[in-house]
């Protein structure tokens, strides 16, 4: 397997920091916040940070790994902080002396806020903090797919508690990651899709349950079921396109379970009217699985409520306890075209013609994992003071150009407020660092990891808010 020198694995400019620093620096603190948001979101979910520590940041440091990285970034044309890194073999035995404190994972904090510090812990090595800016402001990825699955939870929720009798029953598995395709690498796939599972259970990128397992103790965080793509469907034939579905029936519909057919490949009404609703209606029926049809071309808020009209004609509907109907035997899943604006759209139709949410689950691809950027949630990792000739600096940017990039200044710890609010503060000394309403734990120290969470406990946090 294909492994990046953790040394190299910065940014170029980084390498001739070292020497930039005012004299006698002998420690340094950063922090790392989102600074606001390109969409409506004023919050974040904070998850990530555990796998990156576990995966990039405990494994030792060796001499081999620094020649390596001499070679590399002095032929890159940059300075090298040989002596540095080999100092740190030497001292260290390799480990790296930060203190890395944040907020638990799962967390739901308002933007703007402190999110995790970094802080130097030997006066030797003050230019590491920046050394790795590159590999943990990575936890932008993560935290913006928790974040944006977290409000498509919560569009998704309401709709739920407005048309459905139980939404809690519901909402674990009413969107679904169909992202692992669209992404650029297998462990772009696991990172984000482990992010989405923070929020929901449904999820067709299995790499996430393989980093699930491994780094944050879960057994098995999602589930997905039987489910036919267009050429299990078409190799039929046009001709036989009942026979292909017939057979999807055969082989999954059982009691109790649910199986999802793609039904677009040629005529979508046709097929939901005079294949699902007239030829194959008994046997759907008296299978007594759910079977899941599901659309994948056209405008999505037409067809689905075209499908849904369709079905409820055929297979008939029952009207629960908020007065909306709900399809007997049949659901629908749309994984076309979807992203958080069309899922309200989709569901507001449903609404609308008096169809419950829970006629509908959503699969989706690239605008979940892919269609997001550093800039979603404008995140930000700066130092924010320094400590030099035994005196602590303030450091901090205030650009006249444009005030949004505005820094911090100081020790900055999170701490709940007597309204219980989340509250960035300025703290002046490193004892105080401790304060007992602080929400920033210390779970990276000099190397080793020193809390080990596991999805469950993270899961619990982000659902308080549905709660």
């Amino acid at each position: 397997m294909f492994e990046i020198n953790r040394i190299i694995d910065t940014d170029s400019y980084k390498a001739s920091h070292f020497l930039q620093y005012p004299p006698n620096t002998t420690g340094a603190f950063f922090y790392l916040e989102s600074r606001g948001s390109e969409r409506d979101y004023t919050e974040t979910v904070f998850f990530g940070l555990q796998y990156l520590l576990k995966r990039y940041f405990c494994e030792k440091f060796t001499q081999e790994m620094v020649e390596e990285a001499r070679e590399v970034i002095t032929a890159h044309g940059l300075p090298f902080n040989y002596a540095g890194w080999t100092r740190l073999i030497e001292k260290r035995g390799g480990k790296l002396p930060l203190k890395i404190r944040a907020v638990a994972e799962g967390s739901v904090v308002p933007t703007r806020n402190v999110l995790m510090t970094v802080e130097t812990t030997d006066d030797e090595f003050y230019w590491l903090g920046s050394w790795f800016e590159t590999q943990l402001m990575r936890i932008w990825y993560p935290v913006t797919v928790a974040t944006q699955s977290y409000y498509i939870k919560r569009d998704v929720y309401r709709f739920l508690q407005e048309t459905a009798d139980d939404a809690d029953a519901e909402i674990n598995f009413k969107v679904h990651d169909f992202g692992s395709r669209g992404v650029s690498s297998q462990e772009t796939a696991a990172i984000g899709g482990a992010a989405h599972l923070v929020n929901f259970m449904g999820t067709d990128t299995m790499s996430a349950l393989l980093l699930h397992r491994e780094f944050y103790h879960a057994e098995m965080a999602g589930f997905s079921i039987p489910a036919a793509e267009h050429s299990t469907i078409t190799s039929w034939g046009r001709e036989n396109e009942a026979d292909a579905y017939r057979n999807m029936l055969d082989n999954f519909a059982k009691p109790g379970a649910t199986v999802a057919i793609v039904s677009d490949s040629w005529n979508i009404y046709e097929a939901v009217e005079k294949i699902w609703g007239e030829q194959l209606r008994q046997q759907v029926v008296d299978s007594g699985a759910t079977v899941v049809i599901r659309p994948d071309s056209g405008e999505p808020v037409e067809v689905v409520a075209k499908v849904a009209q369709i079905l409820g004609e055929k297979f008939g509907t029952e009207t629960n306890s908020k007065g909306y109907k709900v399809l007997k035997n049949v659901r629908i899943i749309q994984g076309d075209g979807v992203n958080q604006e069309s899922i309200k759209q989709i569901l507001q139709r449903l609404k609308d013609e008096n169809f419950s949410a829970s006629n509908i689950a959503f699969g989706i691809g690239g605008s979940l994992l892919q269609k997001i950027s550093r800039d979603t949630l404008k995140f930000a990792y700066k130092c924010s003071a320094i400590t030099a000739n035994g005196k602590l600096i303030e450091v901090y940017k205030q650009p006249i150009t444009d005030a949004g990039k505005n820094s911090k200044r100081g020790r900055l710890d999170l701490i709940k407020n007597e309204n219980g609010e989340f509250e960035t503060v300025k703290l002046e000394n490193a004892e105080t660092l401790a304060a007992e309403n602080s929400q920033l734990d210390i779970v990276y120290e000099n190397g080793e990891i020193t809390i080990d969470d596991n999805l469950d406990a993270i899961r619990k946090r982000t659902a308080v808010k549905f709660t």
